[in-house]
């Protein structure tokens, strides 16, 4: 496991420099406590500090989570990262929930590996085993759910993952010494509603107005809703159907998103999805850096600090969307896209006008004709290429994980007929939410380059690596016509 300098995470605790916030804890001596490099108590001393990477280890360790700046809120680490790739991909699925339903050995299956290799390489890197960094994230959501929401204790406990109520009560009481009817009666009173609200803690700045303005122009009619302040859409997940809607908190760097209690069994995953969608575990210090280097990029870095790569919340749906968006505009791929979804989508009873659509699943799609796919106004190769997709993943055949690596994926998904370099790409960047994606050859990017050819484009980006997607980002959004992908 690599150490943490303490005489450096010591000066960003003087500092509560926001850029470490989530890349590293402090345990303190004499509270017994741990925090987050911003909290607002009194700096102790350093010699009565010790550092941890996670807040999973800092646990171990014997120390309880602060009330005051709530480390189960801090923002995580972002795919290229230096840990790993394997033990990043299984902290990604832990933290969706993997092992909420499944075991050491079937995530172990899943990524190549066996168990015993699985748990050696994350206690050598992180020093926690999985198991403890699953108890760790889930009485992390346990603790969010209970301060925040008027959910009872059992319903916090399933929807926090726990599989049983007895296992919880005892597993929070030894880790934050008093039992979760404590930490309710001494939060705020939280009136019942027909939805929760969870908080999304990110490193600031954030360009929240460029993000929502991206997703805006690309929302999926019936699907999303974006307006000039708010994000919503229709849920489908592990077997629950809902509706969320997403807001700038007013006061503090973070999202609120509002979900309903339908979804409340699938917290997890969904809170995961919505911190890819929003790029919320981006380092945009760490990229500014990087990209500033370069003098065409410096210019739009300091225009746009904190901008974000927007993700997606269902991989499928982006890639048909991405599909959709070959060789026609942004909004003549929104206008198919909707039609997509009033042919093959299900309605959702919403207490909002729109949406009210679910999004079709791979397995309805894959099902339908050529012929019905096209009569939404597509080209057939342009439907073979849906339908391709589609079969694909319903056939297990194509993986659009964004935990898998990389690299598979996007050559699996080249293989499949009229997907090209643009689409791989932009699915990549997006979909799969990898930092380095590129699509050298999108029109406004070689706009944006000064008329560069799709090759010179990519040796142009080789100076941005591991950032190009957001290279991509604020070259498409200093076009005078925004991005046009």
């Amino acid at each position: 496991m690599r150490t943490l300098d303490a005489s450096t995470c010591y000066q960003a605790l003087l500092a509560r420099a926001p850029r470490f916030d989530g890349v590293f804890f402090v345990g303190v001596a004499t509270t017994g406590v741990y925090c987050r490099p911003v909290c607002s108590a009194r700096t102790p001393r350093s010699d009565r500090c010790t550092f941890y990477r996670t807040a999973a280890e800092a646990e171990r360790a014997g120390f309880r989570a602060c009330l005051r700046c709530r480390p189960e809120l801090a923002p995580g680490s972002a795919p290229v990262d230096s840990v790993p790739r394997l033990v990043a991909t299984a902290v990604s699925r832990i933290e969706a929930g993997f092992l909420n339903e499944a075991s050491i050995e079937e995530l172990a299956h899943e990524l190549g590996v066996t168990s015993r290799h699985l748990r050696r390489a994350m206690e050598a890197e992180l020093g926690v085993s999985p198991v403890e960094l699953a108890q760790s994230r889930r009485l992390a959501l346990a603790k969010q759910l209970l301060q925040d929401t008027a959910l009872p204790v059992a319903q916090v406990a399933f929807a926090s993952g726990f599989q049983s109520v007895r296992r919880f009560n005892s597993l929070f009481q030894t880790r934050f010494g008093r039992p979760p009817s404590a930490l309710r009666r001494a939060g705020a009173a939280v009136p019942p509603s027909r939805s929760l609200v969870l908080r999304l803690d990110y490193r600031p700045p954030l360009d929240w107005d460029t993000l929502l303005s991206f997703l805006r122009g690309r929302a999926i009619p019936g699907v999303e809703h974006v307006s000039e302040s708010e994000y919503r859409r229709t849920v489908r997940l592990g077997g629950k159907t809902g509706w969320l809607i997403v807001r700038h908190a007013r006061q503090r760097p973070a999202l609120l998103a509002e979900i309903s209690l339908s979804l409340a069994e699938v917290l997890m995953p969904v809170a995961s999805q919505l911190r890819e969608l929003f790029d919320l575990d981006a380092q945009p210090a760490v990229i500014a850096e990087c990209l500033q280097r370069d003098d065409l990029l410096a210019g739009l870095v300091q225009a746009r600090p904190g901008l974000r790569v927007p993700g997606a919340f269902d991989s499928f749906e982006m890639t048909v969307r991405a599909i959709l968006g070959q060789q026609v505009s942004v909004q003549g791929a929104t206008t198919l896209s909707g039609r997509l979804a009033a042919r093959f989508g299900e309605p959702l009873d919403s207490p909002f006008p729109e949406p009210t659509l679910l999004f079709p699943s791979a397995e309805t799609l894959a099902a339908a004709s050529e012929q019905d796919v096209a009569a939404l106004g597509l080209p057939a190769a342009r439907a073979r290429s849906l339908l391709a997709v589609a079969r694909a993943l319903a056939g297990g055949s194509l993986k659009l994980d964004r935990h898998a690596d990389v690299e598979p994926v996007m050559a699996a998904l080249d293989a499949l007929p009229g997907i090209g370099s643009w689409t791989v790409n932009y699915v990549a960047m997006r979909a799969l939410h990898w930092p380095d994606a590129f699509p050298a050859g999108d029109l406004g990017i070689r706009k944006a380059l000064g008329g560069l050819a799709a090759k010179a484009a990519s040796e142009r980006a080789e100076a941005w690596r591991p950032w190009r997607a957001y290279a991509a980002m604020h070259l498409w959004t200093s076009l005078s016509n925004g991005a046009d992908r």
